[in-house]
């Protein structure tokens, strides 16, 4: 399993960004979440394999049809890390979580 923080920015708020995301990483079985940040910008948690992670992060270049992103920022996380932030989750869940 790898462990990814993806920054997005661009029109990515106010254009079902979230929930397109989430849409996109349940059908690949990724595990994680994302969130509003109140500087624009949207912030994707996500686990999951090699080849299903390269997928979200290829559509998250695009994202939803209204967005416009302008630049994407993909951090590797290590395992604890991760479970810090985002605390216990379902496997193969991808959650919508407040703007923080």
């Amino acid at each position: 399993m790898l462990y990814k923080q993806i920054l997005v920015s661009g029109r990515v708020q106010g254009v079902f960004f979230r929930d397109s995301t989430r849409q996109k990483a349940n059908e690949l079985d990724l595990t994680g979440g994302v969130r509003n940040l109140r500087d624009g910008r949207v912030e994707v948690l996500v686990c999951g394999d090699e080849i299903s992670l390269e997928s979200l992060i290829n559509w998250l270049k695009i994202g939803p049809k209204s967005a416009k992103v302008t630049t994407i920022e993909v951090v590797d996380l290590i395992v604890s890390d991760f479970e810090a932030v985002t605390g216990q989750l379902s496997a193969g869940y991808f959650y919508v979580w407040p703007t923080e």
